[in-house]
């Protein structure tokens, strides 16, 4: 017997109203009435009277609903327990990315980790690249994988699994579109659309502008690579950002050019020096093997 289903009957015997339980379990009304009536099937009764305006529970559906009820109930505290006993035994591991992870090699590597060990309670979230390292500091994460410019880092266990490098994305219609690599000193006179310094790129690509000798003319930041790349797409601009933290299949108008001198960064997987639970050990090490 699907638990779910049992869990939205125990709901709507609650709200008697289908709209209202859909909405408490981020479904559809559709959903919750499918569920209802293949669990009517699945019991061979009737649990809803749907003969009148209101819903009610008929007497099957009187008669289920405290059963129903210790079912879910058992259920929720299973889930609680193996949860904490997971917390206790050193099991759960937390990580935290940039948003760009996807285009890394790190995000193959933590699909394939939670594929090797099931038993390891993973929690995935992306952040912003400025609230990574502080997040590390004060114990919020066991391990994160971010953008650095520099290697030596002290306090911190680093793996680096790869790098990248600056290139400026052009419409094709640009008159450097078709050049092999261009010194970032050619786009003094373009309107840049930039990522915002909670990428943790900002910086790094207004001082390398800087160095360049020229004020750059920035029109646009934003946090969001697909509408910066739409934006040059469209003919809005110019950007500099990773190579690969950017897909130009989906931007038929687009072309990436290397800058000169070239400016890289390394992806890494990062953790506190120090003692570690069991599960950062095993992702450690799994890291150490295949990056």
């Amino acid at each position: 017997m699907d638990i779910r289903k049992l869990a939205t009957f125990v709901d709507l015997a609650d709200t008697l109203n289908y709209t209202e339980t859909a909405s408490r379990l981020f479904t559809t009304q559709a959903t919750i009435s499918k569920q209802i009536k293949s669990l009517e099937v699945e019991l061979d009764t009737i649990l809803v009277d749907r003969t009148h305006r209101a819903i009610t529970l008929t007497a099957a559906g009187e008669l289920v609903l405290p059963y129903a009820q210790q079912i879910v109930a058992a259920q929720k505290q299973m889930s609680e327990q193996l949860h904490q006993q997971a917390v206790q035994l050193g099991m759960r591991l937390v990580i935290r990315a940039v948003p760009s992870i996807s285009s890394y090699k790190g995000f193959n590597t933590i699909a394939a980790f939670t594929k090797q060990h099931p038993e390891v309670d993973l929690q995935f979230s992306e952040a912003e690249t400025a609230t990574l390292l502080p997040s590390l500091d004060q114990g919020d994460v066991d391990v994160i994988f971010t953008r650095l410019f520099e290697i030596q880092h002290a306090k911190y266990d680093v793996i680096i699994g790869e790098s990248d490098h600056f290139v400026a994305l052009l419409p094709k219609d640009h008159p450097l579109a078709t050049a092999k690599s261009l010194p970032v000193s050619t786009l003094a006179n373009d309107q840049l659309l930039l990522l915002s310094e909670s990428t943790g790129l900002y910086q790094p690509v207004i001082k390398m502008l800087t160095a360049a000798g020229i004020t750059p003319k920035v029109t646009y930041t934003g946090q969001r690579i697909d509408l910066i790349a739409g934006m040059v797409n469209r003919g809005m601009g110019v950007a500099i950002m990773m190579a690969h933290s950017v897909d130009l299949k989906d931007y038929a108008n687009i072309v990436a050019v290397p800058i000169t001198p070239t400016v890289g960064s390394h992806l890494a997987f990062m953790r506190m020096h120090g003692k570690h639970s069991v599960a950062s050990d095993l992702f450690w090490a799994f890291c150490q093997k295949r990056l």
